[in-house]
């Protein structure tokens, strides 16, 4: 297969990212993703980065992502082959094909945990095609809370800013990413107003802080309830130490732990509103690619 040498690289890498974090890299979850989608990391396009999470749900895991090639692939239905996800009767192993059908994917990512597997797909719209909500929430398999939720984000000049979709397997969650974002979505008083609208504890300084240097913002349903579970303000930078916000020192371990390949790196930071509290997550490159849309 093209990329093996490519395949065993990364996952070298991963398993070593992993030790330096203390966290368990399960081979059996890891390599059958990575020569699953083989030959795209021997493509020069590709991106990886790894990414933590100081949430209680994410103890003990490291994720990493990475986007495909070629790009016309079909992402879940490789996945299904290769039983990195099961087979289900439920909407969201029919999301995926019905974005497909409806809308211009351009690119697909995955995602994965060293000890958890398999986790996400995303899709990818360009930057001078942003999506409209009122057409993905018109998707048969989507979660109905995008529905009811449309009149709250075309409030806030969000209705045709949809750069991403990702489509959490094990989780039953989907993530709408929102690029080119009005300015005063991020604006104090707009943050405070956006979270206390869907339900959302009242911002903490640092979000306050942070979502004020924002470049995106994204927000996760459920078919569960039509409420957003939570939402994530995120800033890019190459250097960490000129953020306006601490760093948990989790987030530090992460960077000293985890490798760069490029002698640029680049960082993606968010925090996240939650029903449970705040919580920080840090994507590092390891691979990247000017002009692929930044997320996290």
């Amino acid at each position: 297969m093209s990329g093996t040498t490519e395949v065993a690289e990364l996952y070298s890498t991963v398993e070593e990212s992993a030790r330096q974090l203390g966290v368990a890299c399960s081979r059996e979850k890891v390599w059958p993703i990575l020569t699953a989608y083989g030959d795209t990391f021997a493509h020069e396009a590709t991106v990886v980065a790894f990414r933590v999470a100081t949430a209680l749900s994410h103890v003990g895991e490291l994720d990493c992502r990475f986007t495909t090639h070629p790009t016309e692939r079909d992402p879940y239905g490789l996945a299904l082959v290769n039983g990195l996800v099961a087979p289900v009767n439920h909407p969201v192993g029919a999301l995926l094909p019905d974005i497909q059908e409806r809308c211009p994917v351009e690119s697909y990512a995955i995602d994965f945990g060293v000890a958890g597997g398999f986790k996400k797909i995303y899709s990818f719209f360009t930057p001078a095609d942003l999506q409209e909500l009122s057409k993905l929430a018109g998707i048969p398999s989507m979660p109905s809370g995008l529905a009811e939720n449309v009149d709250f984000f075309a409030a806030h000049g969000l209705d045709d800013r949809v750069g991403v979709i990702g489509i959490d397997y094990p989780h039953r969650t989907v993530n709408i990413y929102f690029n080119d974002v009005p300015d005063e979505c991020f604006e104090r008083k707009t943050i405070r107003s956006m979270l206390a609208e869907i339900g959302l504890p009242e911002p903490s300084e640092r979000l306050l802080t942070l979502g004020r240097e924002a470049f995106g913002l994204y927000v996760t349903l459920n078919w569960e309830s039509s409420r957003v579970e939570r939402i994530c303000y995120a800033v890019t930078t190459t250097d960490l130490t000129a953020l306006p916000v601490r760093i948990e020192p989790e987030i530090e371990k992460f960077v000293r732990s985890v490798p760069r390949g490029d002698a640029d790196r680049k960082f993606v930071y968010g925090l996240a509103s939650s029903p449970e509290g705040e919580y920080d997550k840090l994507e590092s490159h390891y691979k990247w690619k000017p002009g692929v849309m930044d997320f996290i």
